[in-house]
């Protein structure tokens, strides 16, 4: 920047040698980046670890993990399903599975909150077997999409029992890794989509997240001038999975051969809810009284809430989402939907009645 701003003057003599001196100790820097993870990864490898460790691990994971997989590094989550952090194994008599989807920077761990985890009051009021799925968030929805599908159709067919019904409980960027699973595993003919009775989205950006559009203004405002430009490079640290929530991206083809960081309007590929398959739509309100204003910009603090219900300024881009099966939390932020009494009473309800 010192140097856009010195102009020639800055290029030569001992003020270009100052220059090129910082140049090349931040590009030693730079190619650290490697080797200071490799030191990092001793503490979170372990097979043995706490809730803590997972949990840095997992924002590791949903910041920088699609670099993480593109450079080796063993720090990279592979997707795995889980329970009580050791994989999931299930028995002869789980007939009816239920699967927890964690979103961004978050690991399945951390469906316990404040002492309340959805999936394991789920299985002592309704009978399911929980599983959790542990994945590196910061790589392309859909390629988590893809991997999840055939993930599950490895569950339905390897199972030492037979799997009468899948039911799918969504957290925000887990809500999209979902909807593009089933989109990938009905293209392939898995056999499980089949057996998916239920998904309940909870607090899902299923058309973006402003924070993430903030960015990408952010790195647009930063380049226009010449005087700001190197700090833009610093925006383009986050992961694709991060970039994927600026429109709610769902397939490869969303943003296969484009710049990420570029401003671009919603081009998606519209997706509709799966067919056959009872979806609901839980949107949290950090505010306890109705305000239009409020509600379509800050909803739960992270996702609006038109974007959580699936509504649309285009009516034919909306989700169909009946109205029995939309529900909004008010007084709860976008976290709080996690250990929420009202919300998990409102879950219980759904499904006991239409299982």
């Amino acid at each position: 920047m010192h140097v856009t701003i010195a102009g020639p003057v800055a290029k030569g003599g001992i003020t270009g040698l100052v220059y090129k001196s910082i140049r090349g100790v931040t590009r030693l820097v730079g190619g650290g980046v490697d080797a200071l993870l490799g030191l990092v990864e001793p503490a979170l490898g372990e097979r043995s670890s706490s809730p803590g460790r997972e949990a840095v691990h997992a924002a590791l994971n949903g910041v920088l993990g699609d670099y993480l997989v593109a450079s080796g590094n063993p720090l990279a989550i592979p997707m795995s399903l889980r329970r009580g952090g050791q994989p999931f194994q299930p028995g002869r008599r789980d007939r009816r599975i239920l699967v927890l989807v964690h979103g961004l920077c978050m690991s399945d761990l951390q469906w316990r909150r404040n002492g309340h985890d959805h999936g394991a009051c789920l299985a002592r009021d309704l009978g399911y077997a929980p599983a959790y799925l542990h994945y590196n968030s910061g790589m392309h929805v859909s390629t988590n999409g893809r991997a999840f599908a055939a993930l599950l159709e490895r569950l339905v067919t390897e199972s030492p029992s037979t799997i009468d019904e899948l039911v799918v409980v969504a957290h925000s960027m887990g809500g999209l890794v979902t909807r593009s699973a089933c989109h990938y595993g009905a293209q392939a003919g898995h056999a499980w989509p089949r057996l998916l009775d239920s998904i309940v989205f909870l607090g899902t950006p299923h058309h973006g997240a402003p924070l993430e559009r903030g960015g990408s203004w952010v790195d647009v405002i930063l380049g226009a001038t010449p005087y700001a430009a190197p700090f833009a490079r610093l925006g383009k640290i986050r992961s694709a999975g991060i970039t994927d929530l600026r429109h709610g991206n769902l397939l490869d083809d969303d943003w296969s051969g484009r710049d990420r960081f570029a401003r671009t309007r919603d081009s998606r590929r519209h997706l509709p809810l799966p067919a056959s398959v009872r979806c609901h739509a839980i949107a949290a309100c950090t505010s306890m009284k109705p305000s239009a204003l409020k509600d379509r910009l800050l909803g739960d603090g992270l996702v609006p809430l038109p974007s959580a219900l699936g509504e649309h300024r285009l009516p034919a881009r909306s989700l169909a989402f009946p109205q029995r099966r939309r529900w909004i939390a008010r007084g709860i932020s976008h976290l709080g939907l996690l250990d929420s009494p009202a919300v998990y009473e409102r879950m219980r309800k759904w499904l006991a009645r239409e299982g």
